[in-house]
């Protein structure tokens, strides 16, 4: 069963077990990638009272061809190692998604691992240049072109060509 929570309605407990499902999944998992996932929604499965998978979505400001725009910015997905393959990410995704409304764009930087599972849901490649906003002004970043992804919602006109850029964070800022 999935659940969706704000950070704040979360115990310190639970963020806790978020935490060490998020080290479990991932090798390389920070202190700035967690700072990342907090601040936003938080949709969260259990098995049998177990976490086993996660998934946040917080707000972001973009600018997309002088556009500012409030966007839906996907972090933290995981699924614990022992329960993948059983559609629990898309369950997070899906809980995710019906959050859309809130905002003009939802938006990831998708591993090649999680890729095949957002193209499979409608999540497309933004083809135009990427940059950071960062404190000494637009940062390009190319490293990071080809691999932020959009959904763009029913009804928005978002050209996926022109540049997008990101507001400034510690660490990886897509």
């Amino acid at each position: 069963m999935v659940t969706t929570r704000h950070t704040a309605a979360l115990g310190a407990a639970e963020l806790d077990e978020i935490r060490d499902l998020l080290d479990a999944a991932f090798d390389d998992f920070d202190d700035h990638d967690w700072e990342h996932g907090l601040g936003g929604q938080h949709a969260v499965v259990r098995e049998d009272g177990l976490l086993v998978a996660h998934g946040s979505l917080v707000q972001r400001r973009m600018l997309v061809g002088g556009r500012s725009l409030r966007v839906g910015y996907v972090e933290a997905v995981a699924v614990h190692p022992d329960r993948r393959r059983l559609g629990h990410a898309s369950t997070v995704m899906a809980a995710l998604e019906a959050l859309a409304p809130a905002y003009d764009l939802l938006a990831l930087s998708a591993s090649d691992a999680g890729l095949p599972l957002y193209e499979a849901r409608g999540w497309q490649p933004w083809r135009g240049p990427t940059s950071v906003l960062g404190p000494t002004g637009p940062e390009p970043t190319p490293d990071d072109d080809g691999s932020v992804l959009v959904l763009v919602l029913g009804g928005q006109d978002v050209d996926r060509d022109l540049p997008i850029a990101c507001d400034h964070r510690d660490g990886d800022v897509w």
